[in-house]
């Protein structure tokens, strides 16, 4: 007599790596949003990343020494993470940690649309690492998608205005004001290569 299963239930047991360039997806969401005050929702993105799985580890790599405290103490006291500051851009140690890592887990999840991960998820793959790939779709290069084993779509759902604030009128002034100094400059430009191409009559 054959063992009957009842029992449907599939134990996963996969363990995660999550792994965010800050810089990016700052700006990201910034430019897809037009607010400089928009911030990730970890509490609402994290869970939608990991699902049934075990979250081994999770960094934020971000340029500069402005890291805020706040995000920090959140991001220790709820996933035991950590925020890594770096002297340029974050590709570079995101990359060295995915390298280190992935002898340790079974999935990295590079929460990055940069172009310059590309060779970096080719090679985690060939290590039998599964690769996937968190950011906003309309800033994500298409050949990192298509590389990816999975790719995670970050939607206004997961991030929040800090104190409902839209961008202040100076800082708005400004932008107006260096896209009119631009069209200027480009028109000047135009109006001395078309003197420059006018025949001389004299």
């Amino acid at each position: 007599m054959g063992l009957s299963y009842n029992n449907n239930e599939v134990i996963i047991m996969q363990s995660v790596a999550i792994l965010v360039d800050g810089n990016n997806i700052e700006r990201s969401i910034h430019e897809r949003c037009g607010n400089t005050n928009a911030m990730l929702n970890f509490d609402t993105l994290i869970p939608k990343l990991i699902v049934n799985r075990s979250l081994n580890r999770l960094i934020y790599f971000r340029e500069g020494r402005q890291i805020s405290f706040k995000l920090a103490e959140r991001l220790h006291q709820h996933y035991h993470g950590s925020v890594r500051p770096c002297h340029k851009s974050a590709d570079i140690p995101l990359s060295i940690h995915a390298i280190q890592l992935s002898s340790k887990v079974d999935t990295i999840i590079i929460m990055s649309g940069d172009s310059d991960y590309i060779e970096l998820v080719h090679h985690l793959k060939s290590e039998g690492v599964r690769v996937e790939i968190a950011a906003v779709r309309e800033t994500t290069s298409s050949l990192l998608k298509e590389e990816a084993d999975y790719f995670h779509p970050i939607t206004e759902e997961d991030w929040f205005v800090l104190g409902g604030r839209r961008a202040s009128p100076r800082n708005k002034f400004k932008r107006l004001f260096r896209e009119g100094m631009k069209y200027r400059t480009e028109e000047m430009l135009r109006e001395s290569e078309e003197e420059e191409a006018e025949p001389d009559t004299e």
